[in-house]
């Protein structure tokens, strides 16, 4: 996933919790304690993120361009003075 879908992913659960916690506000009752700290430090994730959405690089992920290999077998005189790997010169015994 690129940076701007994760935020965007986080963006919208964050939003699922503000919704959350307004429907517990609503059966707690928002005079206590515990849910006026859960509303404020829902409230510092809603600032955080906003500042993370703000201060993220804009500039498209780089991505490579691709290159097409053909299927046709290549010209064997490419392969005229290589060493088979592991194996040594075609022309020379092993030590």
């Amino acid at each position: 996933m690129s940076l701007h879908d994760e935020l965007t992913s986080v963006q919208r659960c964050l939003d699922d919790l503000v919704r959350s916690v307004g429907r517990l506000e609503k059966q707690v009752g928002d005079g206590g304690l515990d849910i006026r700290r859960v509303r404020t430090d829902t409230d510092h994730l809603r600032e955080s993120v906003a500042l993370l959405r703000a201060t993220a690089p804009v500039a498209a992920e780089a991505r490579p361009d691709l290159v097409t290999i053909p299927d046709t077998p290549y010209d064997a005189s490419l392969w005229t003075d290589s060493d088979d790997e592991g194996l040594g010169a075609r022309d020379r015994r092993a030590p």
